[in-house]
């Protein structure tokens, strides 16, 4: 046979390679494109809303605006407050009685101390400098959100034009294309109404210890341990366990193992409840599943990848499901008729 001999062949050859290179064109903004969908769900109830009063451009530039404003001012807000609390605390932390104390500190020869408030003195240097580094670039950001805001527009514009082209072309029947549909919305919510219940909670705990422990700012370190908390398993460990630590320093060794304790048993144990408990009332997933999604996600598409990594999990088993009750099932079926037909024909015959 030869090779692309057809034009069928070519075709599929020409629009292979045209769609590996957009996809390798597109993927430093995929984040930009992904979170356009998710967006769409999240905010297509207050479209619809609008929409009763005005007309579908005015109601999706509306909307648009709106989830612009939601994304950008608590995280343009919460970034500085805490570039700024951070550095305030590396540079108390430097000049604190403490670190004095070590700066005298030396291991044989060695003169440890000096080098750890170099260190310390470093690291505030590098909280300033490097605030947009911990977080991507500043262009890179703005393109993704641009992105992702003119995909929310335009699928609000579209009113489900844009699956109704899309779903032609998903090789399942309309049953299962809709599964894929409402699977897609219920990951979705359960994420989102999951993740942020326990960042609320866990907030609220962990500030309430803070305030009662005598901790500096405890309810700004509340509203960061929100933002963390979006993180699983280790997402408040990291504004918990450096208070405990301070605590410890600082001579108050009963309330450090009193913050650590409530950290360890109340405040982790949330996550443990309410995501298994959110994500079995609305999607029906595993636990596991979500964990390990969210794990692997984030190292891909960052904050958003706690949303892609589930979803992705779940699209596959249900792909999987859709698979084998689609094409294997129906090939056994065919398989046993063919085979009876045979029967019946051998015993024609005979």
């Amino acid at each position: 046979m030869v090779l692309l001999a057809s034009r069928h062949q070519r075709a599929q050859v020409i629009i292979g390679l045209l769609g590996i290179g957009l996809i390798v064109t597109l993927w430093p903004y995929v984040t930009g494109l992904l979170a356009a969908p998710v967006l769409y769900v999240v905010f297509d109830p207050l479209y619809r809303l609008l929409r009763r009063a005005a007309r579908p451009s005015v109601a999706a530039a509306l909307v648009t605006a709106v989830a612009t404003l939601v994304i950008l001012v608590p995280g343009a807000s919460v970034t500085g407050l805490v570039v700024n609390e951070a550095q305030q605390l590396a540079g108390g932390l430097v000049h604190s009685p403490i670190v004095g104390r070590l700066a005298d500190l030396r291991i044989g020869d060695f003169e440890l101390g000096p080098r750890l408030v170099s260190l310390g003195e470093n690291a505030v240097n590098w909280i300033g400098s490097s605030a947009l580094g911990l977080v991507g670039t500043a262009t890179k950001l703005a393109l993704n959100l641009t992105i992702a805001m003119f995909g929310l527009y335009f699928l609000l514009v579209s009113e489900g034009g844009t699956w109704a082209a899309l779903s032609p072309y998903i090789p399942f029947n309309t049953r299962n294309t809709e599964r894929l549909r409402k699977r897609f919305r219920d990951v979705t919510n359960s994420t989102l109404v999951g993740t942020g219940l326990i960042a609320v909670v866990q907030g609220v705990l962990v500030g309430g210890a803070f305030s009662l422990a005598g901790l500096p700012n405890a309810a700004f370190w509340g509203v960061v341990t929100a933002v963390f908390a979006i993180l699983p398993v280790v997402g408040s460990g990291l504004i918990w366990g450096p208070g405990a630590i301070a605590l410890f320093l600082g001579g108050r060794h009963a309330a450090a193992v009193g913050i650590a304790l409530w950290g360890l048993v109340v405040v982790a144990s949330i996550d443990n409840v309410l995501r298994p408990l959110v994500y079995n009332k609305w999607a029906k997933i595993h636990p596991l599943v979500t964990l390990v999604g969210a794990l692997a996600g984030i190292r891909f598409f960052g904050m958003l990848g706690l949303l892609i990594g589930p979803l992705a999990l779940s699209y596959f088993f249900e792909l999987i499901q859709m698979y084998r009750e689609e094409y294997l099932e129906q090939e056994y079926k065919t398989e046993w008729v063919e085979g009876l037909v045979g029967i019946a024909d051998d015993g024609n015959r005979s």
